[in-house]
């Protein structure tokens, strides 16, 4: 038998770790080549990790809600036949280097500060499960954590964040105020507080996460699995983030369904895939980018970061009902076939959790379909650090005035809503306005004589 290490995998640039979420197979269980064996997930996205080899699972290295570097070991699979594992053979130590490596343990041990039990329940802001752990390692209460700038994706503290705090801290330790009659004692599972009446110590324990009871006995209390609760926080964020106002614009998009009628049967049969109308207003926004390229921006305290590259975000509902956004980059250089290609693409292995995690990241602009569900508009929060948000409506017959040569008269028009969300501490509604009645125009000006 030879032993294969199973390793936690690289699964982008921007991403160095991942926290083990689910263990699918036990130790003793028989593994195939590509075989699911675990579940992880990063801060954005949720993902498994197959096996490259056949064989016997026969050690798990790590436990649920670890969080594992890319490259670390995370299991071992014995395989049938190949090379035996190569055993390394042991040196032996004399005596007094024993003594001292005993020594040296014991003096880790005496500077060894006493990890401290956080409740991170109580807190509305997202920590991530390594931000976490480094707290409780450190010492750092929840009052301190919530009071570290993050410098993440929506303000998130970072490892990078906490460790700069810790090792600030011990040159300039944070100021708290003093409680009246309050002694402070470091102990994981209770605070000690001074009763006026004795003068002795009282003990309170730590109040625990509160779960909400049903009261007549009936209603069902279903807690947030951990997208719900990352899409909570984002969306708070951004609300408090950025002041949103919305700008709405009705479109004739006649040309766009009587094209796309004409063509879809042999598009799918020259290209291979279905053609849909996103990858068609993708396009259009794309295209008005480039004219209104003050849209595709971000924020960063008093400086405004001006995005080179036009990465368009794609929101996609999954089947459990919570949301994701894969990210068509360089959106500007592709054509209708190549944006039709990645648009599937993306959608398709978003339903099925195989998205990568540079693929939700680093878009510069977003796009939701709220049409989907049969919404005539909505109001969408902007994708923070991003700007501005578009939400395309639903596609309905309805009447309407059509200006000819010899005097108006009334037709069935296919037509639909774009409502546009921006930011208005740096997008003014001249801006947000012509920007979406930009995309009108370009929806509206399609021609039906188009080659694909």
């Amino acid at each position: 038998m030879a032993k294969f290490e199973l390793k936690l995998p690289k699964m982008g640039e921007s991403v160095a770790e991942a926290t083990i979420t689910n263990w699918l197979k036990k130790v003793g269980d028989k593994i195939e080549v590509d075989e699911a064996v675990l579940e992880i997930a990063t801060d954005k996205v949720d993902s498994e990790v197959p096996s490259e080899v056949s064989g016997t699972l026969t050690e798990i290295l790590f436990n649920v809600d670890d969080v594992v570097k890319v490259g670390q070991t995370i299991a071992i699979i014995d395989t049938e036949g190949g090379s035996a594992s190569i055993e390394v053979p042991k040196v032996e130590v004399s005596p007094a280097v024993v003594e001292i490596e005993k020594t040296i343990e014991v003096a880790k041990e005496a500077v060894q500060t006493t990890p401290i039990a956080v409740d991170f329940s109580s807190s509305e802001k997202f920590f991530s499960p390594l931000v976490k752990n480094i707290a409780k390692e450190e010492g750092v209460s929840l009052v301190e954590l919530e009071t570290i700038k993050g410098s993440g994706k929506e303000g998130r503290v970072t490892k990078d964040d906490i460790l700069a705090y810790v090792k600030d801290r011990t040159n300039q330790p944070i100021a708290v105020a003093p409680k009246v009659e309050t002694v402070a004692v470091e102990t994981p599972k209770a605070d000690v507080k001074v009763n006026p009446e004795t003068s002795g110590p009282k003990t309170e324990p730590t109040p625990e996460k509160k779960i909400p009871v049903s009261v007549n006995g009936q209603d069902e209390i279903i807690e947030m699995d951990r997208m719900r609760k990352l899409i909570s926080g984002y969306m708070t964020t951004s609300k408090q983030t950025s002041a949103h106002v919305q700008s709405f614009i009705e479109v004739d998009v006649t040309n766009i369904v009587n094209w796309r009628n004409k063509v879809k049967d042999a598009f799918e049969k020259r290209e291979g895939e279905k053609l849909t109308f996103t990858p068609i207003f993708m396009e259009a926004v794309a295209k008005a980018i480039k004219d209104f390229p003050m849209i595709n921006i971000s924020v960063e305290g008093d400086y405004i970061i001006k995005k080179k590259n036009i990465n368009l975000g794609m929101a996609a509902a999954l089947p459990n009902g919570n949301l994701i956004v894969p990210v068509i980059k360089n959106a500007d250089m592709l054509n209708l076939v190549g944006l039709t290609k990645t648009v599937n693409d993306l959608a398709n292995r978003a339903r099925t959790n195989q998205l990568k995690p540079d693929e939700i990241q680093g878009g510069t602009y977003t796009v939701t379909n709220v049409g989907t569900f049969g919404s005539v508009f909505g109001t969408p929060i902007i994708n923070q650090p991003q700007v501005a948000i578009l939400a395309l409506g639903a596609i309905r017959k309805v009447p309407a005035v059509i200006e000819a040569p010899t005097g108006d008269y009334i037709g069935i028009r296919h037509k639909m809503f774009l409502s546009h969300s921006y930011d208005h501490r740096v997008v003014d509604g001249s801006l947000g306005g012509q920007f979406v009645k930009r995309v009108a125009d370009y929806l509206e000006g399609f021609s039906e004589n188009r080659e694909f």
